[in-house]
């Protein structure tokens, strides 16, 4: 197994203290995600200031689309986003349309989906995923379990680079270590922390204690 990354999403509803949050932490994660919140705030401000700051991170752009995919795409490319996130019910040209604007797309999967749209998606060339508790599902109580497990796993085994979310702490890694994960996301388990750049080495080095 390789070793998983480590993305921070900047989750706030302004850009200056997305700034003030990502420049304690920016240079020890992997991947920086201008979060869904933040993309509706401030709009492509936010990914041109996030890809000024590191003009050699992967920046992804957690639009979360669910239409017009071409155009929102091209939107988050020419701001500076290498990937960006669609909703798992946005259609295969939806899907598609945006995949032909950027380097890579993610699907998000929230609510309802199935193995069988997963498949679809892998026919389309779409091979990154993102598994998510929700913050609405974390504060009604539900964790991560078993069922989470095996389902990350057979998005694996399907062929997918999955990505996992959602009320994420360094605790809960050890959970995975038997999966090839490809990134942990998380936010507020970073930018909340008292000492954000301290809780960003807290994971990584929980990271590479697991997978090397």
């Amino acid at each position: 197994m390789s070793r998983p990354n480590l993305q921070v999403a900047l989750d706030h509803s302004d850009l200056p203290s997305a700034i003030k949050d990502v420049v304690t932490v920016g240079e020890i994660v992997d991947i920086v995600e201008v979060g869904t919140i933040l993309c509706l705030q401030a709009g492509d401000d936010a990914v041109r200031c996030i890809r000024a700051l590191y003009p050699d991170k992967k920046v992804v752009a957690d639009t979360k689309c669910a239409d017009a995919g071409g155009t929102v795409a091209k939107n988050c490319r020419e701001a500076g986003a290498d990937w960006m996130t669609v909703i798992c019910c946005a259609t295969i040209p939806t899907m598609k349309a945006a995949a032909k604007e950027v380097e890579e797309v993610q699907v998000e999967l929230y609510g309802d989906w199935t193995y069988e749209q997963a498949q679809k998606w892998l026919d389309a060339g779409i091979s990154q995923a993102i598994y998510h508790q929700s913050r609405d599902a974390l504060l009604a109580g539900e964790t991560w379990g078993e069922k989470d497990l095996a389902k990350v796993k057979k998005l694996i085994e399907m062929g997918f680079r999955v990505s996992v979310t959602g009320g994420l702490d360094v605790e809960t890694l050890k959970l995975f270590k038997d999966l090839d994960v490809y990134t942990f996301i998380t936010g507020r388990g970073i930018t909340a922390s008292v000492d954000p750049k301290k809780a960003a080495m807290d994971f990584q080095n929980e990271i590479r204690r697991i997978w090397g």
